[in-house]
């Protein structure tokens, strides 16, 4: 059986980075307007760090994403170069 702890935090991973980030902002909101309960504040807290983690995760598979990308386009860049005349032999061949 799944606790509720981990229910959440799975439906946490399920959001798209902006939806995580817009629930983290009303969070921030929530808790710095004040007027919860102490138990209400824990809640909002450990919600806030299960859609920063979402957030932090989405935001490095986005970074792995185009360092892979960049990472391609320049080793293309290099075997291009390597394929032009200014790359073959200097005496023709």
């Amino acid at each position: 059986m799944t606790s509720e702890v981990e229910q959440r935090a799975a439906e946490a991973e399920a959001l798209g980075y902006e939806q995580a980030r817009d629930e983290l902002i009303e969070v921030v909101r929530r808790l710095e307007a004040g007027g919860t309960t102490l138990e209400e504040s824990l809640a909002l807290w450990e919600r806030g760090e299960e859609l920063a983690k979402v957030c932090r995760r989405r935001l490095d598979g986005a970074r792995a994403r185009l360092d892979a990308a960049l990472a391609e386009e320049e080793a293309a860049a290099e075997a291009a170069e390597g394929d032009g005349p200014a790359g073959g032999r200097a005496d023709g061949e």
